[in-house]
């Protein structure tokens, strides 16, 4: 053990470059030609496969699977990008144990499914590496659409309006697009830059303008947009954080898990960036994982995930739970935090035992912990003039708001789970009923 790990607080260096490389490297390699031809071979190509009816962007998988049999590689990833632009990503992120391949009649039958997430990268990963786009922009429409958040709703919405000939703008509060396939997810699970890659593959359809560091409600309004553009899209994401709600909350040490996962897919050095030796993450989704599992990797001497339901309702999957406890972080359940302690700089959190009904028994437990991060949810930042519902943006079957011009889709809009595919789908889904609307 060196002796950066051994001292307490937060700090950089805790292991080396060598040591961060690996730990930091693909999560899952890439099939090879042999392997993902052996794989294909299980599918048994189902009529009404039910892994088509879990797929949130409805890809026809034994189609694109049967493509990669017969070494059809570019037909496989087409049948993916129309249905799902961004298909490279949601192979790397999707909780595929989750949805298709937990249908997948393979999983029923056997316990082990069709390894559909990883044959969508390898056709995928293969049509982007040739470096040309498969699709043409149609004519001109002269109809423009605003297009706010330049995340994986966003995306997906600018890149079908731009292919029905309309010209998108697409504006993002941050510097890069991308929203939380480049800020928000584990960097394990897009190594190489590819979150970007995948980006700059996108726009070679044309017909789409970025504009980064701009912020709706700022100097970006929606009264405007609305008046400059033709229609308008929103995919902002939800921007707030909530609170623990005690005191010592804005001490050295507690911090939003997803500020922390942000700096780290900035940081180019990982040996720069400071952790913790004691960690303890508050939530139990997968920026909760994300947060816990890459802290262990930094170099972390303990990692506690701290979640105040049982494990069955935990909504990280079960295979997240695992991915985590194989890293050394400790998963506890039915616990709340209920003081930080520390003369400025954090060095205990008290958790106190709650039982179903969220009722604290009377037990508690201190840990050590010289850096904590919340992962409790966010919550949609206030947008103006439009309806919520259950504290999102309230929008009809196709994503149209209650402001006419004006659709929705992603983490900010209410109905959907708040998953990369899904977000995929309503971009996709909105930009369709706007062109609509605009063709009209």
């Amino acid at each position: 053990m060196t002796e950066a790990l051994r001292l307490d607080g937060i700090r950089a260096g805790r292991l080396g470059a060598e040591d961060l490389a690996r730990n930091f490297d693909d999560l899952h390699a890439p099939l090879t030609g042999h392997e993902a031809l052996i794989a294909a071979d299980r599918c048994y190509f189902c009529h009404d496969a039910p892994c088509v009816t879990a797929c949130p962007t409805d890809i026809d998988i034994p189609m694109f699977i049967r493509q990669i049999a017969t070494g059809m590689e570019d037909a496989a990833a087409k049948t993916i990008f129309d249905q799902n632009i961004l298909g490279g990503m949601c192979a790397r992120v999707c909780p595929t144990e989750t949805l298709c391949e937990e249908v997948c009649v393979r999983e029923v039958a056997e316990g082990k499914p069709v390894e559909i997430g990883r044959l969508q990268r390898f056709a995928t990963d293969a049509m982007m590496a040739e470096g040309e786009h498969p699709y043409t922009r149609a004519a001109e429409t002269g109809k423009s659409v605003a297009v706010v958040g330049a995340g994986p709703a966003g995306l997906a919405c600018a890149h079908r309006l731009a292919m029905h000939g309309h010209s998108v703008t697409l504006y993002d509060a941050r510097p890069k697009a991308g929203g939380l396939n480049e800020y928000g997810i584990a960097a394990y699970k897009t190594v190489d830059g590819y979150a970007q890659a995948e980006v700059d593959w996108l726009m070679q359809i044309g017909g789409i303008s970025l504009k980064t560091g701009r912020t709706l409600g700022d100097s970006l309004t929606l009264a405007a947009l609305r008046d400059d553009y033709d229609a308008v899209f929103l995919g902002i994401g939800l921007g707030g954080v909530g609170a623990l709600g005690l005191e010592g909350e804005g001490m050295t040490g507690a911090e939003n898990a997803v500020d922390f996962i942000a700096t780290l897919r900035q940081t180019a050095d990982l040996t720069q960036l400071p952790v913790g030796r004691h960690v303890v993450v508050i939530g139990g989704g997968m920026t909760a994982v994300d947060a816990a599992v890459q802290s262990k990797l930094l170099g972390a001497e303990t990692v506690t995930i701290a979640y105040r339901r049982d494990q069955d309702r935990m909504p990280a999957s079960r295979y997240e739970q695992d991915l985590a406890a194989t890293h050394g972080v400790r998963l506890m359940f039915g616990v709340v935090p209920a003081a930080l302690r520390g003369e400025g700089q954090l060095r205990e959190v008290e958790l106190s035992y709650v039982d179903g009904d969220m009722k604290p028994t009377g037990e508690t437990v201190t840990l050590r912990a010289d850096q904590l991060f919340r992962a409790i949810g966010q919550k949609l930042e206030a947008v103006e003039g439009l309806s919520l519902d259950s504290g999102k943006i309230a929008v009809d079957t196709e994503g149209k708001t209650s402001l006419d011009g004006v659709w929705a889709g992603g983490d900010c809009a209410a109905g959907g789970e708040d998953l990369t595919v899904t977000a995929v789908a309503e971009g996709r889904d909105a930009a369709e009923a706007i062109h609509r609307a605009l063709s009209t």
